[in-house]
């Protein structure tokens, strides 16, 4: 019996067209394929429906998070770095005159504002390098240079990071020349953190390079600090030591202080001058021809005119009922 539908000899009846929702919310018609093989029946093809993609995260989310940490953990290096370099200008200007920081007391603040002794011009420029440096091809762009001399910074650039490896190793040659290489000794680790720091650069890195696990980037990252605190640390105590050379070789100019005293004091050195202002004064006994260091917790710490590293002593005197203190202005240059 013939179908109701269509005819035993005629064409088969075309199959209606599917509606499929895409991911966009837009509806788009789908066709089905009859094929008629030989010696069987129809088979029938489907086209695949398109898989719907996951959303995808949105990265300025993470961007002010990234940010944030980012800031937090360079301020907490930098303020430490400023407190470790502050401790080390101090320990190395007063020891030069054989006093011990620790003895003397210094609060955070009294650290942090000695550690800017180290923002000196040279320090300031090599900064301000670092900072401007990866804005430096923008900066060119917008200037009238042509893009031969662009493309010479960039392949200087990249020159320079891939070179890492052998800006790390000259870090370590001149560490085992160490001897010969004061008072600049600072340049060994510094040479070896810039290095390091490069090498987690992408610059640094080929095109078809895979990405380094995290635990080797952590660990460049907290090696080149070290060193990079070394390198600090160097700079401090040689600022420290080279201030308190000039400081001794000038201390007529520093604050003068006279002593004077119920009893006899043993202050014996070549500039102080002893004077003894007879019975029935009540500070009888007069000591001038010093100069001030530092005052800390009612203690003056005072040195002689003339004063000597290895000979001579550094004074300490308390001030209390039996001592008055008098401070003058030193000599001056003239002009």
């Amino acid at each position: 019996m013939a179908d109701s539908g269509a005819s035993a000899d005629g064409p088969p009846p075309q199959p209606r067209p599917a509606i499929v929702s895409g991911p966009g919310g837009q509806r788009r018609a789908r066709r089905r394929v009859v094929q008629r093989g030989p010696g069987r029946g129809r088979v029938r093809r489907r086209t695949r429906r398109p898989v719907p993609r996951p959303p995808a995260v949105r990265s300025s989310r993470r961007a002010p998070l990234d940010l944030v940490n980012s800031a937090t953990g360079a301020v907490s290096f930098l303020g430490s770095l400023l407190l470790y370099a502050g401790y080390i200008y101090i320990n190395a200007y007063f020891g030069y005159f054989h006093l011990d920081s620790f003895a003397i007391g210094f609060s955070t603040f009294e650290l942090i504002v000695r550690s800017l002794r180290l923002a000196t011009l040279p320090t300031l420029e090599v900064l301000a390098l670092i900072l401007l440096m990866p804005g430096l091809l923008r900066l060119l762009a917008l200037l009238p240079v042509q893009d031969r001399y662009l493309r010479g910074v960039r392949r200087t650039g990249r020159a320079i990071a891939r070179a890492h490896i052998a800006v790390a190793a000259s870090g370590v040659l001149l560490m085992l020349l160490w001897r010969w290489i004061q008072p600049n000794a600072w340049v060994a680790p510094s040479l070896v953190a810039m290095g390091l720091l490069l090498g987690r650069t992408r610059a640094a890195a080929p095109v078809r390079a895979t990405h380094s696990p995290a635990w080797e980037r952590a660990g460049a990252l907290v090696v080149a600090g070290l060193f990079l605190i070394w390198a600090v640390a160097l700079v401090a105590g040689q600022l420290g030591r080279q201030d308190a050379r000039n400081d001794a070789g000038q201390l007529v100019r520093r604050v003068a202080v006279v002593v004077v005293s119920n009893d006899r004091l043993s202050m014996v050195s070549p500039g102080v001058v002893y004077e003894d202002l007879g019975p029935g004064t009540h500070y009888r006994y007069r000591y001038s021809g010093l100069r001030l260091l530092i005052e800390r917790d009612h203690r003056y710490y005072m040195v002689s005119l003339g004063w000597r590293r290895d000979i001579d002593p550094t004074f300490v005197i308390e001030d209390d009922d039996s001592v008055r203190i008098e401070l003058r202005a030193g000599t001056q240059p003239p002009g």
